[in-house]
């Protein structure tokens, strides 16, 4: 094996992250010292008239999909004879890995793996793109999330992309038009879908296994095998891997579907998947290989089950903090936000920074509602400084701190304030950060934190978030 270069375009390779039929793939940073995953094209020549336009076409799509559920692309060049595409660093193993490891997923866990896969898609397919190979090692298992990833190197709903010109694809996860070379569409990447939820509850291919074709001759003749598939998923998984494209649904119609409600947003989408990601990921942060995708999560009747109700809370702007040591995600200014669902509550307030200064923020509290038997708090605190100045998360609180930990929740009858869950290990059930992490201007952050022993009975609540201010009568949804 050649030696890895130094410097690709303007991007310092730092290791080899690992290589496929398409591409070898290494971990780089940018001139601004972002870690980026930097992706070298197999096929070619670089120098090629014919493969330039179409290299610089089909990433000019792959940069139009929305940065929902997905590992976006950032940039792509042609460095001599080596034509590369650069996309965000997702820390995190693939979903292949992580089922060998740790064994078939359940529950709330696989439940949001669906719905983030089937987000991705609908981002994918409405930047007028097909995934073409979503196979288990497509799938990266981020803090907040599953996040799909090549992409980058789809070909365009186009006519005369259309229509194979050759087996492309991972044989196992490949739609009858693919294996048998017809016309591919949205459709595939819906089949594809099937095949990797399938997957991820049992820990086999839905076709088996085997030389690729005997497998493709299973996947165009053949039922899939969903035995031990979760009864509530089973319908539409086994909808979605029909042989015939027109009887399966869109990736729109799965994410309708799985969440209860009609025409849901991508962000919708990835919000209920983050919120889920990250209560569940504190519960298994320490269980067993073996075990981890069996333990306890928070919000497995948040989709599929009471997915109407519980997802017309979450709110439109972007992804989940995780709670349970990791630094938190910073989001998105919610600028998007129309108004349509308004928070329950909100203040403009200011806090103070390391050095002293007061830092202007506009604070909502986003959701209060329960899930598994615990009261989730969700609120977004976003920094409104127009000098610069950065919001410090660690005196956020008006006192030194790297967690919610300290917040307190009280209720009617309340006999004490009750403040965040603390697990058997000591962690808090709530968003936390170290002492260098902090708000830019104009970007938000999202915060979280669960309270256990909140009866039933209880419909509002006070809210104590020290120095980012009290709320009297809180809804509970």
């Amino acid at each position: 094996m050649s030696p890895e270069p130094h410097q690709i375009g303007p991007y310092t390779i730092i290791r080899l992250l690992g290589q496929g039929g398409m591409g070898v793939v290494f971990l780089a940073r940018d001139p601004g010292s972002r870690l980026v995953a930097l992706k070298t094209l197999r096929d070619g020549p670089a120098g090629d008239a014919g493969f330039r336009r179409r290299f610089t076409r089909e990433v000019e799509a792959a940069r139009s999909v929305a940065r929902f559920c997905t590992a976006p692309v950032l940039d792509a060049g042609i460095d001599g004879e080596t034509a590369y595409i650069v996309t965000e660093y997702v820390d995190g193993p693939d979903l292949a890995g992580a089922i060998r490891k740790g064994g078939p997923m359940a529950g709330a866990d696989l439940e949001a793996l669906a719905v983030g896969v089937a987000t991705a898609l609908t981002a994918i397919h409405q930047a007028g793109v097909v995934h073409r190979d979503l196979k288990p090692q497509n799938i990266l298992l981020s803090h907040v999330g599953p996040r799909v990833i090549d992409f980058g190197i789809a070909q365009l709903v186009e006519p005369d992309a259309s229509r194979s010109t050759g087996i492309v694809g991972t044989p196992a996860y490949m739609s009858p038009e693919q294996a048998t070379e017809g016309t591919i569409t949205t459709a595939s990447d819906v089949f594809a879908w099937g095949g990797v939820v399938a997957y991820a509850a049992t820990g086999r291919p839905p076709f088996g296994t085997g030389g690729a074709p005997e497998v493709l001759f299973r996947v165009a003749h053949r039922a899939p095998d969903l035995g031990g598939l979760d009864e509530r998923l089973r319908p539409l998984v086994a909808q979605a891997l029909d042989k015939d494209p027109a009887r399966r649904p869109t990736a729109q119609q799965l994410l309708d579907r799985l969440l209860g409600r009609e025409s849901v947003s991508v962000d919708t989408g990835v919000r209920t998947v983050s919120s889920s990601w990250a209560a569940s990921h504190a519960r298994r942060r320490d269980a067993p290989a073996a075990g981890r995708w069996k333990a306890p999560v928070a919000i497995a009747a948040a989709l599929l089950v009471t997915g109407a109700t519980v997802a017309a809370a979450w709110r439109p702007w972007e992804t989940a903090a995780h709670g349970g040591g990791a630094s938190p995600v910073t989001a998105t200014s919610p600028a998007a936000y129309d108004g349509a669902v308004p928070p329950l509550a909100q203040l403009d307030t200011s806090v103070r920074n390391l050095d002293g200064m007061r830092v202007p923020v506009h604070l909502t509290i986003d959701n209060l509602y329960r899930v598994d038997g615990a009261l989730r708090l969700e609120l977004t605190v976003r920094n409104d400084a127009k000098d610069g100045e950065y919001a410090d998360l660690y005196t956020i609180l008006g006192r030194d701190s790297e967690d919610l930990s300290s917040i307190g929740l009280t209720y009617k009858g309340a006999p004490k304030t009750l403040r965040p869950y603390i697990e058997k290990d000591g962690f808090c059930v709530c968003s936390s950060w170290t002492s260098v992490n902090n708000i830019a201007p104009a970007k938000s952050q999202f915060l979280v934190a669960e309270f256990d022993n909140v009866p039933w009975t209880a419909k509002r609540a006070d809210l104590d978030l020290l120095g980012l201010g009290k709320f009297k009568d809180v809804p509970i949804t």
